[in-house]
Order: structure tokens, then C-alpha cells, then sequence
């Protein structure tokens, strides 16, 4: 492997007499934009703590082809303090030509050594890069295409003892329920977007041991690196099967009590957190957004002696979501979650760009709070968790064709109302192991089909409030998607939709077992089109293509 000894502008000062960058270790090959360059950087440093940046922080400093300054936290890898050491730069450049460059290591807030300017070529590609808004219904890449999350959660593996009355036999699965085995599962029946947690089973970077989970290794060391590269493989993983994650970070191995919120301390240790977590995979596309809290109002409410203020967890949001967008370069989205209950104000936080809740035992209630939320704060809404029921006591094969209902209904909400991620579903396990992972086919081929038709533009229709079923509809350019689904107990024969247009219409229907439309008959519209001989029994739904 090639390496490049750049000169080093040695700032002198007594404290940091020894303290130098000595060499940089280029990317083999040519640079792609939106690809992966990787440099690894040696030097001499002194500290305690090399992953503390008040200590020991490296920075690459860039200047893009059209200009535009970066700074890219850099990560410690290993090496002590006093010998050499190795840290790592990841860089997804989102512009083709030349890149300038240069690292700048500090101790204690000051640069100690600086190098001179290198340069990076980058060619073009046709790669998609890191997604960012576009409106309340879909997303976009850096390169302009249009993104609709088809998801659900898969937030953790297998783990060694799970605490499911019912279902712990199935949980523990390790040949199953692994990202090995789940994501491309995912990706083959259509999902490209789902949320894994960072929490003391899953991916528990700064844990020491106690994971209830084989896959991680106890250390003494201040970052677990059996974790970080079980990570790194996930997110490779991802990025082979086209999969966006929402990557909920929690507060680490820490107690999110009171003091977590409001101390100088506490606070200084999650941004040395999350100054790691970008530098380490904010490179990577499949990173979708970064979440800070799974269902802050519960942590909130943990203690009921002792509430944690509204004011003070938004105001630690609004620091942190703030200190975020500055350290990362890309620009990913940012987003947290509730449960239940709103805090004051966290639906304004400036630096957040999506605003998400969780809804069980209240499916039907989706469409009204993605419409509700988005309109009062002016922001995307996501449901980041869903269910026909929360209760994990309860035995779900009691009611399992309700579970399988609102997993199909959460998905068809998703498309026909406000938002640019599905809701996604909860009981990961229990869902695949009643086959149902395949259904998601059907929710991605429609999905694919409306941004074709309407390059990611979606007109609401009137439809007819009957008493008897739910009706959505949505034009996208020249086609017209209807979904229906009959809550009444009678059979649904027909209902209405106001069209802007007259004339003939072609109709299909989707088949739901083999994910494709079937012709469906014909109708006429003199601005008002009457669906007819629907024949949907209560609880069925159906997915309609009008042209």
C-alpha cells in the first residue's frame, strides 16, 4: 500500500513538544462521488482518554471543488498515548473533481500539528449518496432521486435471554433473527428502510460486559470494539442491500436520569459520543437519520417520584441537535422520538428535522396524527413504531389476525397519507415467523409506482365518507391510487372519488398473493367516479390503479 509522508507544520509549544502527526496513508484506487475514501493518519499524541476530544482530536479539514469548506472529526483506533498510534479518516465526498486536504491534531482545544495540503481526485459515479428532506411525503438523495421509506423495525438481534412469556423460544434464534439473515431477507421482499437501537444488547459501543447477547465480548477498554465492528458490518451490510437505517443512538452506557439532561459533564460525554459515532459511520448511506431517544417521554416519566422538566429535555435537544448538524458533514437528518406524550416544544426544535411518535392499539388513528403534526409544526411525521398490541405479557396468537391486519394497514397508511416513511411495525420475529415479510413487496411495487407516475408528487383527492369504509386516494401524474379498507361488519359494494378530470378510466386491482395489478373493469368519470362491485368484506381492503 502506498503512503504519503505530507510536511508537517509543527506548532511548538512546551506541552506539546512530542505531539506530531507523522504520516497519511492515502485510498488505494480511484475516488468515487458518494464512495467511500478511507485515509489512515499516524501520530504522537499525549493524553488519557484518546476518544475525549478535549484531550486528543484529529480533523481532517477539506476544501470541495466548488469551494465549500469541511471540517470531518477523524476516530482513534489503537495506540497508546506517548507511542505511535493509528486513527482514521472516512470521507464520502458528495462532489466530482479535486479535493483539498489537510489534518490538524489538538490537545487540550489546541492544534498541536498541522500538515501541509494533499489532494484528492474524485471521479463521478452514479452512485445515489447520503438522503436528506425533500417535503412531508418523500426524501431525496444528494443526487436528486426520490426516496419513499418502505420499513419496519428491526432494532435488535437475538439475544441470549429473551423475557417473552410466550415467544422467548422464538427470539432467541440466533440462526434467524440476525442482520445476516434479516436484511436481506428485507431487501428481497422490498423493504429499504428500517430503525435498529444502539442500547446494552445492540451494537453497545461503550459498554463494558452484561450485554445478554453472545455476539459482543466484555472490555476494559473505553469503546467496546467488538461492537464497533459488529457495527461497521451491519452498516456494510446495509449498503450492499440498499438499506436506509434509522440509527437511534440512546444515551449510552449512562443512566438517562435528570443530571443526564442538565450537567456540563454528562453533556460533554455524549458529544465526545457523538463526535465518534459520526466520524465512524456518517460517512455511510445507509446511516438514513440518526434518532437521539427511542420514547423520551417514558425515560421522562421513568421516575414518578421525580419527572424529569419538559424544558429541560427539549432544551438538551435543541444543544445537541445543534452540536450534531455542526460536526456532521453530510447533513443527515435528525430526528427523536416519543410515545405517548408530547413535551412542549420538541416538535419545534429547530435542528430536528423530523418529528416521529409511536401508536399502538390505535392503528386507525395513523392517518389523523401524520396529518394533524405535520401541519401545526411544518414538518415531516414519521410513526417510528406501530402495533395491534404493546402488551409483550400477552399471547399474540390469541388475536394474530388482527396483528397480521394493522401490519398490512400501517404499510398502505403509510403511502396514501403524509409521510415519507411507512409506519413501521413492532414484533419483528413474530411477523416473520407468520410470513408475512412478503406482504411488503406489495406496499414497494405501488410505492415504486406512484413516484414513477408522479416523479414524487402526490395530489389528495376527495373520496366519499360513507360510514362504512376508509377511502384514500392520491393522483400522481396521470394515475390515480385508491386504497380502501372495510372497519364496517357488512360487506362494501361501491364508494366515490372526486377526480379534477372527465372521461374514461381504466381500473385495476392489486393482487395481493402475487404482487401485480389485474384489469378490474372500466368506469366513467364526470368528475365524480364511482367505484362499483368492490365486494369487500369487513375488515378486507383493497388497493385500486385508476388511468
Amino acid at each position: 500500500m502506498k503512503r504519503l509522508f505530507l510536511t508537517i507544520l509543527t506548532v511548538m509549544t512546551a506541552a506539546a513538544l512530542h505531539a506530531q502527526i507523522g504520516s497519511i496513508t492515502p485510498p488505494d484506487g480511484k475516488t468515487e462521488r458518494y464512495g467511500l475514501a478511507a485515509f489512515g493518519i499516524r501520530l504522537t499524541g499525549n493524553w488519557e482518554n484518546p476518544y475525549l476530544q478535549e484531550e486528543a482530536a484529529l480533523d481532517m479539514l477539506l476544501t470541495s471543488p466548488s469551494g465549500k469548506a469541511i471540517v470531518l472529526p477523524c476516530f482513534h483506533v489503537s495506540g497508546k498515548s506517548g507511542s505511535e498510534s493509528i486513527w482514521e479518516a472516512r470521507f464520502t465526498p458528495q462532489e466530482a473533481g479535486e479535493y483539498t486536504y489537510r489534518f490538524r491534531y489538538s490537545e487540550d482545544g489546541e492544534c498541536v500539528s498541522e500538515t501541509s495540503d494533499g489532494t484528492l481526485e474524485v471521479k463521478d459515479s452514479r452512485r445515489q449518496g447520503i438522503l436528506h428532506l425533500r417535503d412531508n411525503r418523500t426524501l431525496q438523495f444528494d443526487n436528486g432521486d426520490i426516496f419513499r421509506g418502505i420499513g419496519m423495525n428491526l432494532c435488535w438481534e437475538s439475544r441470549t435471554r429473551d423475557d417473552s412469556k410466550y415467544f422467548s423460544g422464538l427470539h432467541e434464534q440466533h440462526d434467524r433473527f440476525n442482520y445476516d439473515v434479516m436484511l436481506p431477507m428485507f431487501a428481497e421482499n422490498g423493504g429499504n428502510f428500517t430503525r435498529m437501537w444502539m442500547c446494552s444488547w445492540n451494537f453497545p459501543i461503550d459498554r463494558k460486559d452484561g450485554f445478554n447477547n453472545h455476539r459482543y465480548m466484555p472490555t476494559d477498554g473505553y469503546i467496546n470494539q467488538s461492537a464497533v465492528e459488529r457495527l461497521d458490518h451491519v452498516v456494510r451490510l446495509a449498503e450492499r442491500h440498499d438499506i436506509r437505517i434509522m440509527l437511534c443512538m440512546g444515551q449510552g452506557d449512562v443512566r438517562a436520569d435528570r443530571e443526564f439532561f442538565v450537567s456540563e459533564e454528562a453533556k460533554a460525554r455524549y458529544r465526545n459520543r457523538l463526535r465518534y459515532i459520526v466520524a465512524r459511520w456518517g460517512y455511510s448511506p445507509a446511516i438514513g437519520m440518526w434518532e437521539f431517544f427511542n420514547e423520551i417521554d417514558n425515560i421522562q416519566h421513568r421516575d414518578r417520584n421525580g419527572v424529569i422538566p419538559s424544558g429541560e429535555i427539549v432544551a438538551w435537544h435543541d444543544e445537541m441537535s445543534t452540536y450534531l448538524k455542526e460536526i456532521d458533514p453530510y447533513g443527515h437528518i435528525t430526528t427523536t422520538s416519543i410515545s405517548h406524550r408530547d413535551l412542549e416544544g420538541l416538535n419545534s426544535v429547530r435542528n430536528l428535522d423530523i418529528n416521529q411518535k409511536h401508536i399502538y392499539n390505535a392503528t386507525s388513528s395513523i392517518p389523523s396524527n401524520l396529518r394533524s403534526y405535520s401541519e401545526k409544526f411544518g414538518k415531516p411525521y414519521i410513526i417510528g413504531e406501530f402495533g395491534y398490541e404493546w402488551d409483550w405479557s400477552k399471547n399474540f396468537d390469541d388475536f394474530a389476525e388482527g396483528m397480521d391486519m394493522d401490519f398490512r394497514r400501517g404499510l398502505w397508511y403509510g403511502l396514501f397519507c403524509g409521510t415519507p416513511v411507512t409506519p413501521m411495525s413492532w414484533w419483528w420475529e413474530y411477523f416473520e415467523n407468520r410470513n408475512m415479510i412478503p406482504y411488503i413487496r406489495n406496499a414497494r411495487f405501488i410505492s415504486d409506482m406512484m413516484l414513477e407516475a408522479g416523479n414524487g408528487d402526490f395530489e389528495v383527492l376527495e373520496t366519499e365518507d360513507n360510514g362504512k369504509a376508509e377511502t384514500f386516494a392520491v393522483q400522481c401524474g396521470r394515475k390515480v391510487f385508491v386504497y380502501i379498507f372495510n372497519g364496517s361488519d357488512k360487506v362494501l359494494d361501491s364508494t366515490e372519488i372526486r377526480l379534477g378530470t372527465t372521461g374514461r378510466l381504466k381500473i385495476s386491482r392489486l393482487d395481493t398473493k402475487k404482487t401485480r395489478l389485474v384489469k378490474d373493469g372500466k368506469a366513467s368519470s364526470d368528475g365524480t367516479v364511482r367505484l362499483e362491485a368492490l365486494e369487500l368484506k369487513p375488515l378486507e381492503e383493497a388497493i385500486l390503479v385508476l388511468e
